[in-house]
């Protein structure tokens, strides 16, 4: 019984870290993947190092996708795309 009430703090770090760590990396790990499989032609979307552009085509091949700025068109990982900040920026204005 007393090893059982010394493992207790340890499972309880375990089940905290858990909870307010690993779960919610998953759980924007998912969102992300379905985000980038979610892309289609038309969309304005912002990469993760801040250039803005509309996506102009999508290949499955290579996981990449060309997006088209004011510079010329450019090919991205689509993983690049940010999640976030390409939904601020396709939500309707308020």
């Amino acid at each position: 019984m007393e090893g059982f009430g010394s493992l207790l703090p340890f499972v309880a770090m375990f089940a905290v870290v858990y909870f307010f760590m690993i779960a919610p990396q998953m759980k924007r790990a998912k969102q992300e993947k379905k985000f980038a499989s979610e892309l289609k032609r038309g969309d304005k979307v912002i990469t993760k190092s801040g250039m803005h552009g509309k996506v102009v085509d999508l290949n499955d091949k290579d996981n990449s996708c060309v997006i088209e700025t004011l510079a010329g068109k450019i090919k991205f990982d689509r993983s690049a795309i940010s999640m976030e900040m390409s939904r601020k920026l396709n939500a309707p204005a308020k």
